[in-house]
């Protein structure tokens, strides 16, 4: 277990930030915590009630107005949770109807919906955890510190309500989930690609592996590859003298009894040893956006899919898509691709991890859409208009040839299908892409 703590802690970590279960448990434990030791603290040490001035609380001898004010906070603050879980019910279920079901994760992962949680649980607990201390018997006992607090508390909710009702419209907007899509894969990219793309920079060596790779080590598990700790495979590379190859990249499923890893070096690889190697490689039941840029990219393309289809001919919904898309490309082309071959010491290669190049990135991105646009001269227009702007950003050849090989194949599809004004515009947007220039029709 000791071994396996920092994929543990990189999982943790990446859980704290999603879900409803850790961050609204936390603050409701937070707050539980501070009415109970505010009582206690009140009870020590009478002077505290004495600083609370008697407008925001004047009944100070009267614990029955106590118990009164802590029940219906906590009565009161329990039926707007209800209220709340079904409005985000509600909220999931027409997401993922209408857009795409992978975007739910987006939804459990939004702050603003945990805060609302915990805030509201958290005064319950607060009023909870005060009420046992109020008393009219032996002793008479009003915390009225505590009490002001709950008061506040309830305020604090009510507030926090009307910005929840006002962020909740703004989240199901279209335009709203594929901003926050993009903005999130930036931030994987960000940081699986902290450096800028250099000109003309040259790939790492080339070098093999010193030995064969002639055993496989099998996946034990079945799902998606969610996250790989890449120091620490390097480190166990190098504490068994051995050199790793991981078969599948981040967000490729991996059946049960499937080759995961190749390792040269049989001999020096225990049993014990390759559980360590698997260890290091988080598997799970759904893709999630630790490394996974490509997942993303994929949940954009859904909702481009979804917009554009018959039953929904949608095409202002699949044009924003391309949009941010092509925001997503331009900010990978402008950084230093991750790299694939790690050496220790130097030019000894250990481990080899696969990454998608710029090229599987850009037909995981238009390819589909420019399949079933074909008829749609908006949405190819503005295909097009994508890759004009993404090859206005670089200056290396084999990415200009990609983007103007994908602008020819649109233009083909096109052809057909389009009336011979639009097809015009999208030949004249292909040549400014040859070109490398912006294109600057508005449309």
């Amino acid at each position: 277990m000791a071994r396996n703590l920092p994929l543990l802690s990189a999982s943790a970590l990446y859980a704290l930030r999603g879900g409803f279960l850790v961050r609204p448990f936390v603050i409701a434990l937070a707050l539980g915590a501070a009415g109970a030791v505010l009582t206690s603290l009140e009870e020590r040490f009478p002077a505290i009630s004495a600083v609370i001035p008697e407008v925001l609380f004047p009944s100070h001898a009267d614990p029955q107005v106590a118990q009164a004010i802590l029940t219906d906070i906590a009565t009161s603050i329990m039926t707007v949770v209800s209220i709340v879980f079904a409005i985000l019910l509600m909220t999931l279920t027409l997401a993922s109807t209408q857009f795409s079901p992978r975007i739910l994760i987006n939804f459990i992962r939004d702050r603003v919906t945990q805060w609302t949680l915990g805030i509201f649980l958290g005064t319950f607990s607060y009023c909870i955890a005060s009420l046992p201390a109020t008393r009219s018997l032996p002793q008479p006992f009003i915390p009225v510190a505590a009490v002001t607090g709950a008061m506040l508390l309830a305020l604090v909710s009510v507030g926090w309500l009307i910005y929840f009702i006002h962020h909740i419209s703004n989240a199901i907007s279209v335009n709203h989930i594929v901003d926050r899509i993009r903005r999130e894969t930036e931030l994987v990219i960000d940081d699986l690609m902290p450096d800028p793309r250099r000109p003309l920079q040259l790939g790492p060596a080339g070098e093999g592996f010193p030995e064969a790779l002639e055993i496989l080590i099998k996946s034990r598990h079945s799902g998606y590859i969610r996250f790989v700790h890449i120091e620490r495979l390097q480190a166990l590379a190098v504490a068994y003298r051995v050199s790793l190859r991981v078969e599948r990249r981040v967000g490729h499923f991996v059946p049960e009894g499937v080759a995961l890893i190749r390792v040269s070096r049989g001999d020096r690889v225990t049993e014990e040893h390759a559980l360590q190697l698997l260890a290091a490689i988080d598997i799970g039941p759904t893709r999630t956006m630790q490394q996974d840029v490509e997942f993303g990219i994929v949940q954009i393309v859904d909702i481009a899919l979804r917009a554009i289809s018959p039953a929904v001919n949608d095409p202002t919904t699949a044009i924003s898509c391309v949009d941010q898309l092509s925001s997503i490309l331009i900010r990978w082309l402008g950084r230093t691709s991750p790299p694939s071959r790690y050496y220790h010491p130097p030019h000894v290669l250990r481990l080899v991890i696969p990454w998608i190049d710029f090229t599987g990135l850009l037909d995981l991105a238009f390819e589909q859409i420019r399949h079933y646009s074909v008829a749609d001269a908006a949405v190819s227009l503005r295909l097009m208009r994508a890759l004009g702007d993404i090859a206005s950003t670089v200056d290396e050849p084999k990415i200009r040839r990609a983007l103007q090989e994908r602008g020819q194949q649109l233009l083909a599809g096109c052809t057909e299908r389009l009336q011979a004004g639009d097809l015009e515009r999208l030949k004249q947007r292909l040549l400014r892409i040859e070109a490398g220039i912006a294109v600057e029709d508005p449309a």
